[in-house]
């Protein structure tokens, strides 16, 4: 393959400089990130990087999602800023550290790059597959993925040391948890850089292991699979569900409204990865979570899911 930056080594080519970066020494200062896709989890990435004073590129291949997620920023740190969380000067000093980019030849300086696209193994396989001759040799590589391993997305790159999960909840800007998850051949200076990125961010960071979905997908995830069945087979409706984990469980929000803010495609997607990965019929996905997926009701993002919201108020669709 043909180096996309003329003077700099080949994609996998290490310098002795950035080999002393690799194997030792004091972890790499990250300055400088790259996030792939500006959807709900990519643009809150963005949003809390350039909050903490990190150089930012946004980059999707929709010009019409760059423009949607700059815009969600923008109204996310207005609410920030009237609830005194910042100052109108930060905003405005955030706002101009975030580029946007179509591509990914816009990654060449960054120090890290996150991946945040759908939760698909074969769309990542594919994103990592164009980006890694366009970094630096000493950059790092991250993904947000909420359930795929680790290990298989690292060895798709020519940097599975320099490689890990760093699944952030959502919306980012409010949740404070990141789960760290190492692949098998992740190096230990690249858990010190990212853990100390975490920091930098305001997170607490909580490590994992490289099983399917993780530690919070894990236990959440089969809890709404669960209450898609407890429905299904018709022991409470969809308000009388949300209802009593609300008040019985003394949950925030109701294991079906949950599917439809995470989304029911998320949702199921991750099921199916616990499902295949750990071969226990626990974790097989509700008939009705798949039904609904195939209608295109995925939850809030599409209008529809579980909840109806065109209107006002959300009104139960079953």
């Amino acid at each position: 393959m043909a180096n996309a930056y003329p003077g700099r080594p080949q994609s996998g080519a290490v310098s002795s400089a950035d080999r002393s970066t690799m194997t030792g020494g004091a972890p790499v200062e990250i300055k400088k990130v790259g996030v792939i896709g500006a959807g709900q989890m990519g643009g809150g990435i963005a949003h809390v990087c350039a909050l903490a004073g990190l150089d930012v590129v946004l980059a999707d291949r929709d010009p019409g999602a760059l423009a949607k997620a700059l815009a969600t920023i923008g109204k996310n740190m207005d609410r920030q800023v009237t609830r005194g969380k910042i100052a109108e000067g930060d905003k405005s000093a955030a706002l101009a550290r975030i580029k946007t980019a179509e591509n990914l030849k816009s990654f060449g300086e960054s120090d890290i790059v996150i991946e945040a696209a759908t939760e698909d193994e074969q769309v990542k396989r594919a994103i990592f597959k164009d980006l890694c001759p366009e970094l630096k040799p000493g950059a790092f590589i991250a993904t947000n993925t909420s359930s795929i391993s680790i290990t298989r997305l690292a060895s798709t790159t020519d940097r599975p040391g320099r490689f890990m999960g760093m699944h952030f909840m959502n919306p980012v800007p409010v949740m404070q948890l990141v789960e760290l998850i190492r692949g098998i051949a992740t190096e230990e200076p690249t858990v010190q850089a990212v853990r100390e990125l975490t920091v930098k961010l305001g997170k607490q960071p909580v490590s994992a292991e490289d099983f399917p979905a993780f530690i919070v997908n894990r236990i959440l995830l089969p809890m709404i699979n669960e209450a898609v069945y407890t429905l299904y087979e018709g022991v409470g409706s969809v308000e009388s569900i949300d209802t009593a984990m609300k008040l019985g469980a003394n949950h925030p929000m109701g294991p079906l409204e949950l599917a439809d803010f995470i989304g029911l495609d998320t949702c199921l997607a991750i099921m199916q990865v616990l499902y295949d990965g750990l071969a226990d019929s626990k974790y097989r996905p509700c008939p009705l979570l798949v039904k609904y997926v195939e209608a295109g009701w995925i939850g809030r993002k599409s209008g529809r899911g579980f909840y109806d919201y065109s209107g006002e108020k959300p009104i139960p669709t079953r």
